[in-house]
This record gives C-alpha cells, sequence and structure tokens, in this order.
C-alpha cells in the first residue's frame, strides 16, 4: 500500500504562522493544474506498482480547487494506479470556501475526507493569524459538510498564543466536542523563521510565545479529549476509535508515499526527494518533461533515526524489532540511552515495544533527539 500526496500552492492571503510553500495569487493556476496531471505521468512508476491506498490534498488552500479541478487529478491518478476500492481521500478546507454549492459539488467527487482549518472559535484570534475566515463561518462550515453526509472530518486547531486564555482554549475544545468531530489535530504555535509572525516578535511588536502556556494547554489538550472518548494516537491526532487519519498514520509507519507538486516530499524507502519550492520553475520543468527535484538516499543511520523520531511519537511505539530489522543490535544501544527517560517516568516498555508515557508526551521531541544514532 502506498498515498500519493497533491501540493496546492495557493492561499487568499497569507497567516502570520505559516512557513508553507504558497502563492496569494492564481494568476497562473491553470498552468499548475495542467503541471500536476503531467508531473502525475512523469513520477508514475516512483510507487513501483503499488496500490494506492490514500490520495491527501494539502496546501496552500485545496478548497481554492473547484469539483472538476479535483476530478482531473484523483482521475489522472486513477488512470494510472491501482487504487484501493475504500481508499482515503482527503482535501484540506478553509471554513470560508465550503459554501453549500461547493460543499454539494465536493460530494459528487472522490473526496471522502475533509481537513477543517478551523484553528479557533474566537474572531479576535484568527484576526490575530491573520486567517480569512471567521468563527461564525467556521462553525457553520462544519455542520454544512455533514449535513451534506461527511462523516469523516477533521478540525485543526492551534493553542499556545497570547490570546488564547485556558478559559478560551476550553471553549474551542467543547466546541468541537459539541460539534461531534470524530478528528482533531491540534498544534502548538510555532514562531518559523521568515514568517511574519517572527518578524513581529524580532521588532518586539509581538511577544514571544509562552512554553510553559503551551504546556498546560497541552496537558488541557490531552485530558479533555481523553474524557470525550477520543485516543491520542499521534503527538498533535486525536480521533474516536478507529478514525484515524490513514495518511498521515502511514507517514509515521514509513509506508511508501508521492508528492506531486511544488515543494511536494516523496519516501520510497530507500530514498527521499522533495520537489523545487518556486510555482514558476516547477511548471517550466515540467512541461519539458522534467522533474525538477532534489534526492537524498538515506543511510542506515537516517533510517534508524526516522523510525525513532516517528514511531515514539504514536501510540503505536518504537518496536525493537522494527529496529533491529534496521540494524542489528541497535536496540541495546537504544536502551541504554533511553535509561534516563525510564528513570524519570517519561518512557516505558511493554512486550518490546517502547511508548511515551504521558508525561514523556511534554518532551517527545528531546526524548527522540537524545535517542538518535
Amino acid at each position: 500500500m502506498a498515498g500519493i500526496y497533491i501540493h496546492i500552492p495557493f492561499c487568499k492571503q497569507a497567516c502570520h504562522y505559516c512557513d508553507f510553500h504558497f502563492s496569494t495569487s492564481l494568476k497562473y493556476k491553470d498552468e499548475l493544474l495542467q503541471a500536476l496531471v503531467k508531473e502525475i505521468g512523469l513520477q508514475k512508476d516512483y510507487l513501483d506498482g503499488e496500490t494506492v491506498e490514500t490520495i491527501y490534498f494539502g496546501g496552500g488552500t485545496p478548497s481554492l480547487l473547484g469539483a472538476d479541478e479535483i476530478n482531473l487529478l484523483t482521475d489522472r491518478i486513477a488512470a494510472l494506479h491501482t487504487v484501493a476500492a475504500d481508499a482515503e481521500i482527503t482535501l484540506e478546507a478553509n471554513p470560508d470556501d465550503l459554501d453549500k454549492m461547493k460543499v454539494l459539488a465536493y460530494r459528487q467527487t472522490a473526496v471522502n475526507r475533509l481537513s477543517v482549518g478551523v484553528q479557533s472559535f474566537f474572531d479576535e484570534d484568527l484576526q490575530w493569524m491573520n486567517r480569512v475566515h471567521r468563527a461564525v463561518e467556521a462553525e457553520a462550515a462544519i455542520k454544512r459538510v455533514q449535513d451534506a453526509g461527511f462523516e469523516n472530518i477533521t478540525a485543526d486547531l492551534i493553542y499556545g498564543y497570547p490570546l488564547l486564555t485556558n478559559e478560551k482554549w476550553k471553549y474551542n475544545l467543547n466546541k468541537v466536542f459539541e460539534l461531534d468531530i470524530p478528528h482533531v489535530s491540534s498544534y502548538s504555535m510555532t514562531v518559523e523563521p521568515r514568517t511574519a509572525l517572527a518578524s513581529f516578535i524580532h521588532k518586539k511588536t509581538q511577544q514571544e510565545m509562552d512554553d510553559t502556556q503551551s504546556a498546560e494547554q497541552f496537558i488541557t489538550l490531552m485530558d479533555e479529549m481523553s474524557a470525550h472518548g477520543f485516543e491520542h494516537y499521534e503527538i498533535s491526532n486525536f480521533s474516536k476509535p478507529g478514525q484515524y487519519a490513514r495518511h498521515n498514520s502511514n507517514y509515521w509507519k514509513g509506508v511508501k508515499y508521492l508528492g506531486i507538486g511544488p515543494s511536494a516530499h516523496s519516501f520510497n524507502g530507500e530514498t527521499r526527494q522533495w520537489n523545487v519550492r518556486n510555482n514558476a520553475q516547477y511548471i517550466r520543468a515540467i512541461e519539458t518533461g522534467t522533474v525538477l527535484a532534489e534526492t537524498e538516499v538515506l543511510t542506515e543511520t537516517n533510517r534508524l533515526n526516522e523510525y525513532i523520531m516517528t514511531s515514539l511519537r504514536t501510540m503505536w511505539g518504537l518496536d525493537l524489532g522494527k529496529l533491529n530489522g534496521i540494524a542489528a543490535a541497535s536496540s541495546d544501544e537504544l536502551l541504554k540511552a533511553a535509561r534516563p527517560f525510564f528513570e524519570k517516568g517519561w518512557t516505558e516498555e511493554k512486550n518490546n515495544v517502547i511508548y511515551l508515557t504521558r508525561n514523556g508526551k511534554l518532551y517527545a521531541d528531546h526524548i527522540a533527539a537524545e535517542l538518535f544514532f
């Protein structure tokens, strides 16, 4: 089984915290769509004939595409790959794009999962982030897609930023529970270089993020999700039992995936490649039949560290047997390095699998880094 990711590099406006590749100009949208179609053909052998079980439209803002444009891309994939009958096909969407006509049109496409970029149910917070939509649109969009028959829905939320009091954070979470959303992806606000937020902080027009606040709100997130029957199956992801995001879960499990579009990444188990992060260069290269991408051949150490990093973040944990399958006796070295974390109660071992404890999840990145080979 394998996955395909399609990057749609367009947005109406730039969120202050975002460092993903996108353009706020739609001038070359048609040319880029044709380039995506052509790249799907150029890269048709990358997955070596494996069945595609997930397709994911990310961005940018994929909901700027109409149903016909979605069909153009999924039909091209279906013509060149074997797509599983029960494939999960996800579209990231902004609430302001999900009007009644577009939602009904999407129901006629192969898309069967919507990832809605809510971020907050407070207008002042959305304005601070420079989001296009408003809180009332987020709630209305969720209800609209549910009424149209979409059951597989996830909402994105952000915590750990100055405007978000603990009371407001609990309100956001309760609103998700009230709307009966089965999956939530929630991230601490991160200040990425070369973003507007980073510039504001550098100029001291915006205060820095507070790690203590972020940790407190992450604990609240874990507690509230557990109390409402959600499984914490990856550090930033929670779902009702069995309703995990299959596409993202496969990333963490090391399943092959092909990335289509400017800045998209691909992985086949042995190498990684990433496309050029420039729309014009991408289009020109694809028009000449060239995929302009850099490739990294993964060493044994690369593969060990990737497995450590991704597996520890999940509820399935780090299987020491799989680690030894990458490099003989590597589990002995890792157990030695992990001893301090066992003693602190941040990790635990069950049946030859290492898991992060509830407290350990607060230090996931630190623990993984300390266990790297």
